[in-house]
């Protein structure tokens, strides 16, 4: 029997090279539209983004990817181009550049999440979980926290222990609700540095404080010359890291140490690019920019408001609650570094930490052209993977 039009398009949608060829060009997009009129005040990493949401909820293609309907080239992105990306862009890194950050970025991170919590506790109050959610509330309340402090690990960790997983309809609008609060959310931290950075109180002359003269922007176009040996040696470094951390994470694991490949990557990168031959090396900034391009992309990508109808009345009351955490939470991250005049495009960064993760604060911090705070980045989104369940259990608890 010939497959219907619908299964055809569903085929199309399917098909990895389809979905990459649609990929590469919302980069393409973006890249000029970054160049045209009142674009240029968005920046590609934001316009990517939009694109993405744009091009999933027109069904151009698949919105999100989940364990019913996995998407295998989105899974592919998160889970091997991003951490190569990282890895890529690590190799420009000064390990002086974590001593410029320092503890004053951690301890806005520890506010933020006490945001998140606060904002848990707030947003369940405020629709009134136990009545429109129902008996697994407290959990849902946790798995948020969880989440926007570190990550969807904790989200999942939490939604075992507390059955979450057994009801189909409640888990799966929680990741969709999730999923389209976190784009929101990058969407605003992106645009905060330059809508705020008018009104933020200045420290001149203090380590990463915002420069006087005017707005963060993007970084310029990455130029570089290349040759096929030069770029291989920045595919094989990627690759290679990419196999060590997983071989390396693999093994510790066998002996009962749980240890986030992340980490084994990002100390690679870092190891690698004290090395000047490594370090000056073209090829793993532009390869970088492309990888971050891809994540944004599919972040925007799970950002599907029409799967906030199959889920009927605990769609609004889901993106209600989420929507009330990330506010306080902002509040709070945001409220403290302009208490104490702490840098904004930090603020930010540390923000999208907790609420991102690693990946999402690294491609943040390149698109703010603060190299200074890639590695920070990275280094509080894997604080928040060590804390966020017990701090998602401790909100469950509480509610």
């Amino acid at each position: 029997m010939a497959p219907t039009c619908e299964e055809a398009v569903d085929a199309i949608r399917a098909n990895p090279i389809y979905l990459a060829t649609i990929l590469t060009l919302l980069i393409v997009s973006s890249e000029w539209l970054a160049r045209r009129g009142g674009f240029r005040h968005l920046g590609s990493a934001l316009i990517v983004i939009l694109l993405g949401a744009v091009a999933a909820n027109l069904g151009v293609i698949p919105a999100g990817s989940l364990p019913g309907a996995p998407v295998p080239l989105y899974d592919a992105i998160f889970e091997l181009v991003a951490p190569i990306g990282i890895f890529w862009l690590l190799l420009a890194v000064n390990l002086r550049d974590l001593v410029k950050a320092g503890l004053p970025l951690v301890l806005l991170f520890l506010v933020g999440s006490a945001g998140t919590m606060a904002g848990a506790i707030a947003g369940m109050r405020l629709v009134q979980g136990a009545t429109t959610i129902g008996p697994l509330y407290d959990g849902v309340a946790g798995m948020f926290t969880g989440t926007y402090i570190g990550g969807s690990a904790n989200f999942n960790a939490i939604a075992l222990e507390y059955g979450v997983v057994r009801e189909g309809g409640l888990y799966a609008g929680s990741i969709v609700v999730d999923n389209i609060a976190t784009t929101i959310w990058m969407a605003v931290t992106l645009a905060a540095p330059r809508l705020l950075i008018a009104f933020w109180p200045r420290r001149p002359g203090t380590p990463g404080a915002p420069a006087v003269s005017g707005p963060i922007v993007d970084l310029p176009e990455e130029i570089e010359t290349l040759n096929p040996a030069k770029l291989a040696a920045a595919l094989a470094l990627g690759t290679g890291a990419l196999l060590v951390s997983q071989t390396l994470a693999a093994g510790f694991s066998s002996y009962g140490w749980s240890v986030p490949p992340i980490l084994i990557i990002t100390t690679l990168a870092l190891a690698l690019a004290q090395f000047r031959a490594i370090g000056r090396l073209p090829g793993p900034r532009l390869l970088g920019m492309v990888a971050v391009y891809l994540f944004l992309a599919v972040v925007g990508a799970f950002c599907d408001v029409g799967a906030l109808g199959s889920i009927g009345r605990l769609g609004p009351v889901l993106l209600a609650f989420a929507i009330v955490i990330v506010f306080v939470h902002g509040a709070v991250i945001f409220g403290a570094a302009w208490l104490f005049r702490m840098d904004l495009a930090g603020a930010a960064v540390a923000s999208q930490a907790n609420v991102g993760g690693s990946t999402s604060a690294l491609a943040l911090a390149k698109s703010l052209g603060r190299q200074d705070l890639l590695l920070p980045g990275i280094l509080l989104g894997s604080l928040g993977n060590a804390i966020g369940t017990f701090l998602g259990f401790l909100v469950a608890r509480w509610v």
